[in-house]
């Protein structure tokens, strides 16, 4: 098929964003250069926007080049529900008491290893609460285990190297430790219900192959940084979880259970939502500030990834229908890095006839991928949003996020290729 003016135009575009994400330090600097529109600058140095804003230009060129009205249909055909629910998840599962609930959670077993809180407190943040997210969804363990991180890590001003690390292991064992399920990680939830993959086929094929290598992230991190982690102290305020009545707690687990299983229908999450920030409003004493602001960015952020990736799949469709399953496995991990993991599993679901190995090939691929860029796996603007103001100059490499999440993804690729 020969690629329309508009295919071109919008895949041009997207490249464009793709290489703005790696881009945003210079903008800064740009901001720091010209101080009279530092605004503006500063605005296109944030990764959350970059996606938006090429998301407006694509739709001028679609208002020029179709017009009003099949600019209009084209945006309304496009599903804006996993943007939407990003945002409330996030929100939910940063409150207060959903934290410290968490925190608690986390407590408790790391006070069964025999290991300095500190070494034990790092492996179970990144460790269970990934593998919660199979339950919980991927945003909302992210969101859970980067505001434990930021809180009680990077906050202490511990290495540069161990930041990244720790957040390149965080972004791949969040994509992958939501496949112990059929309904938490976006790349499996595209599929899921068109192959008939049920929670049995997930835990046989997917999910003990990902606790393993969740488990051996984790591992090799605080091995590798155990010198430094040994060296300082982590004291959480227990008594912060108890001045909490449990029947906060569980009204605030019971708004997150169903915010996630009404996933697929934002008319019932966002009515939950506005429930959900009223009783914030009336039990205030028991909340921390709401976090909508980053949330709002994290949507705009994938809103703009549904308008830019919805053109793309005329040579995605046609690039994975031609690959092996050995090829689609790692070229499937490639794309990722350039396209939502999600969108690829998507593509793959309305391709007929395709193998069971291709199957397991593509979407083991796509889980493999999603730590490798800050766009690859849904969840990943979230914590990239809450731990970036923690980096010098509240600025996150794209390059070196890339570089440091390439040793756990080869793990991930051993679990799923090779064992």
């Amino acid at each position: 098929m020969n690629p329309s003016t508009i295919n071109i135009v919008s895949s041009a575009i997207f490249a464009v964003a793709v290489l703005h994400t790696f881009s945003t330090k210079f903008f800064e600097g740009l901001a720091h250069r010209y101080p009279n529109h530092s605004g503006i600058w500063h605005l296109l140095g944030e990764v959350e926007v970059v996606f938006g804003f090429w998301a407006m230009v694509l739709v001028s060129f679609f208002f020029v080049h179709t017009g009003h009205d099949a600019t209009i249909a084209y945006l309304e055909k496009l599903n804006f529900t996993e943007p939407l629910f990003v945002f409330v998840i996030m929100i939910i599962a940063a409150s207060k008491p959903v934290l410290e609930f968490c925190l608690f959670l986390v407590l408790r077993v790391t006070a069964l290893l025999p290991l300095n809180k500190s070494v034990g407190f790092l492996w179970v943040t990144l460790t269970l609460v990934p593998l919660l997210g199979s339950f919980i969804t991927e945003p909302a363990a992210m969101t859970v285990a980067a505001l434990l991180l930021r809180n009680y890590y990077f906050s202490k001003h511990i290495s540069p190297k161990l930041m990244y690390a720790a957040l390149a292991v965080l972004f791949v064992n969040i994509s992958i430790g939501g496949a112990l399920t059929p309904y938490a990680a976006p790349p499996i939830l595209m599929v899921a219900t068109t192959w008939n993959w049920d929670l049995l086929f997930m835990l046989q094929n997917f999910g003990w192959r990902s606790a393993l290598a969740v488990a051996t992230n984790s591992a090799l991190l605080v091995l590798i940084f155990f010198k430094e982690l040994n060296a300082f102290r982590i004291e959480p305020n227990e008594k912060k979880i108890d001045a909490i009545p449990f029947g906060v707690i569980a009204i605030h687990l019971a708004f997150l259970v169903g915010v996630v299983i009404s996933v697929h229908h934002s008319v019932l999450f966002m009515g939950l939502f506005l429930f959900f920030v009223g009783y914030t409003a009336a039990y205030a004493r028991y909340q921390n500030k709401l976090i909508i602001r980053e949330s709002l960015l994290v949507a705009f952020f994938l809103a703009g990834l549904v308008v830019l990736g919805g053109q793309q799949k005329w040579w995605l469709q046609s690039l994975l229908v031609n690959l092996d399953s050995t090829s689609v496995y790692y070229g499937a991990t490639v794309l990722t890095a350039v396209t939502d993991n999600a969108a690829l599993t998507y593509l793959g679901s309305l391709v007929d006839g395709l193998s069971d190995e291709f199957k397991y090939s593509l979407v083991s691929g796509a889980l493999t991928g999603g730590g490798l860029t800050v766009i690859a796996n849904a969840p990943n603007p979230a914590g990239f949003s809450i731990l970036k103001p923690s980096f010098e100059e509240g600025a996150i490499s794209p390059l070196y996020l890339f570089l440091y999440a390439l040793p756990p993804t080869i793990i991930a690729i051993i679990a799923f290729r090779f064992i």
